[in-house]
C-alpha cells in the first residue's frame, strides 16, 4: 500500500511543478538556515575531553578583600593558595596553569624573533588532558621540582622553526634564557580551549577567543616564572606586590588549578579538603571570607557561558525563520490538497477511508520534505563554507559531521510531516457526496 501512495504522490507532484518547487524551496531554505547555525552551535558546545570531562574539576577559593562583595570565588587563585592546594597532592592528577606571552628565537632556524603564547604548567598537564605527541614527551615531576629549562612546542611552531622534523634536543631562546625541547605536540586543539577559560578574560562578552589555537610553547611552571618574571597576565588584583614585578607575593588572582578525581568518593573528599582550606585561611586572617567552589569541566564551561552569544542568537533567528517557512508550506499544501477535492471525493465514494486519504496526503508531504532535505543539505554546506571564510576564531572548526548530516534529513522530514498534517486532515474530511455533485 505504501508503494501505491508513493506512486500517487509522485504523479500529484508532477502535475503542479511550480507549486511543488515553491514548497521544496521553502523547506530547503528553512532547513539550510537552521542547520547551518545548529551545526555551528553543535561544534562549539561539544565536550573538549569526551569520556573524561566528568573527572576533571576546577577548585576555587577566594583571597579577595572583605569590601569585594562578590557572590562567588574569583575565577582564578592567588599564587599562595594555588601552591598550597597543588602541594597537598590530594588528587589523582593535578596541574597549575599560568598563561603569558614570550619572545622566542631559535639559532638554528632562519626566522626572525617571534612573540608567542606560552603556558607555564606542571608535568601532569599532558597525561591529565590526554595531549598527543608527535615527537618526544612531556617533562617529569622532577623537572618541575628542579626548575629544569625544558620546553614542549606545538607542531605548528615545529614546522616554522625546524621544517616539521624531530626537534627533540634542539635549543630555543625564550626571552634571555635557553631551553631544551623535550617534546613536540601532535595536532591538538581542544574545543573549546577549556584549560584557560575564566569569565574575566573576556570582559566584553566576546567568548570566541576560547576557540583559538593552543599555545606554541609549554614550560614547567617555576621555569616559566623565572624566565618571564613580572610579565604574566594579572587576572585580578586588589593591591601592589611587596616586591615590584614579583607576582608570587602579589595580592592578585592569576593562577589556575585543575585536578583529576577518578571517582565520586574522591571528588567528595577533595571538596571537603577545599572547604577546610578556605575556612582555615579565614581563621588565620589571610582570607576575609571562606568562599569556595569546585565545578567539573562541563559545569565550569557552562558557568562561563563559553558558547558565543551571537551563535545562540543566530540559531534562534534561524529556527524562527524555519517556522515561517513551515507556515508557508502549510498554506501551499492546504491549497494543493483542497484543489484536489473532486479527486479525493471520488476516491472516498469508491471506498477509500479517511485514514487512507490522510496517509496518501502525508506521504506526498514526506516526499516534498525529502527533496527539500537534499536542498537543505546543499544550502547547509554552502552556509558552513561561508562561516569558514569569516574572520572568527572558531571558523576553521566548523564542519558537518555524520550526526548533523542525519539530523538535516530528519528535521526536513519532520518539518514536512508537521506541515502536511493539517492539510492532510482537512483533505481527508472532504464530504464525498458534495464533491460528486459538482463533477
Amino acid at each position: 500500500m505504501f508503494g501505491y501512495y508513493l506512486d500517487l504522490a509522485l504523479r500529484s507532484l508532477k502535475r503542479s511543478p511550480v507549486l511543488t518547487g515553491l514548497m521544496v524551496l521553502a523547506i530547503a531554505v528553512g532547513i539550510g538556515a537552521s542547520m547551518t547555525t545548529l551545526t555551528v552551535m553543535h561544534v562549539l558546545s561539544g565536550d573538549p575531553l569526551p569520556g573524561k570531562s566528568a573527572r576533571i574539576y576546577y577548585p576555587q577559593v577566594d583571597a579577595s578583600p572583605a569590601d569585594w562583595h562578590n557572590a562567588h570565588p574569583l575565577d582564578m587563585l592567588d599564587y599562595r593558595s594555588a601552591i598550597d592546594l597543588w602541594s597537598a597532592h590530594r588528587a589523582d592528577r593535578q596541574t597549575l596553569i599560568v598563561d603569558s606571552s614570550i619572545k622566542l628565537r631559535a639559532a638554528e632556524a632562519n626566522v626572525p624573533p617571534m612573540m608567542l603564547g606560552m603556558l607555564s604548567t606542571t608535568s601532569d598537564f599532558f597525561p591529565m588532558f590526554a595531549v598527543p605527541f608527535a615527537y618526544g614527551s612531556g617533562w617529569t615531576p622532577e623537572d618541575d621540582d628542579k626548575r629544569t629549562r625544558v620546553a614542549v612546542i606545538s607542531i605548528d611552531l615545529n614546522a616554522k622553526l625546524f621544517g616539521g622534523k624531530d626537534s627533540v634536543g634542539k635549543v630555543l631562546r625564550l626571552k634571555d634564557s635557553d631551553v631544551r625541547v623535550v617534546g613536540v605536540l601532535a595536532p591538538w586543539r581542544p574545543n573549546p580551549q577549556f584549560y584557560t577559560v575564566a569569565g574575566g578574560n573576556y570582559a566584553n562578552g566576546d567568548t570566541a577567543g576560547f576557540y583559538g589555537k593552543t599555545e606554541d610553547v609549554f614550560v614547567p611552571l617555576q621555569t616559566g616564572l623565572e624566565i618571564n618574571d613580572g610579565n604574566f597576565w594579572q587576572f585580578t588584583c586588589w593591591g601592589q606586590p611587596a616586591t615590584p614585578g614579583h607576582l608570587q607575593d602579589a595580592p592578585c588572582a592569576w593562577v589556575g588549578l585543575w585536578v583529576q578525581l577518578d571517582n565520586a568518593a574522591k571528588a567528595d573528599r577533595y571538596r571537603d579538603f577545599v572547604a577546610n582550606y578556605a575556612h582555615q585561611q579565614k581563621v588565620l586572617g589571610r582570607f576575609a571570607k571562606d568562599h569556595w567552589r569546585m565545578l567539573d569541566l562541563m559545569q565550569w564551561l557552562d558557568y562561563n557561558r563559553v558558547l558565543p552569544r551571537d551563535v545562540k542568537l543566530q540559531t534562534w533567528l534561524a529556527f524562527a525563520f524555519l517556522a515561517i517557512c513551515l507556515c508557508n508550506t502549510v498554506g501551499l499544501l492546504l491549497a494543493k490538497f483542497l484543489r484536489r477535492s473532486g479527486e479525493i471525493g471520488v476516491r472516498r465514494a469508491l471506498g477509500a477511508s479517511r485514514r487512507a486519504v490522510f496517509a496518501q496526503c502525508l506521504t506526498e508531504a514526506g516526499m516534498i520534505g525529502l527533496v527539500g532535505g537534499v536542498g537543505g543539505w546543499l544550502l547547509t554546506l554552502s552556509g558552513l563554507w561561508w562561516v569558514r571564510r569569516q574572520q572568527v576564531a572558531y571558523s576553521d572548526l566548523v564542519s558537518l559531521d555524520v550526526s548533523m548530516f542525519v539530523a538535516t534529513f530528519a528535521l526536513a522530514l519532520v518539518v514536512s510531516l508537521l506541515a502536511g498534517a493539517l492539510p492532510a486532515l482537512r483533505a481527508s474530511r472532504v464530504p464525498p457526496a458534495l464533491q460528486l455533485k459538482t463533477l
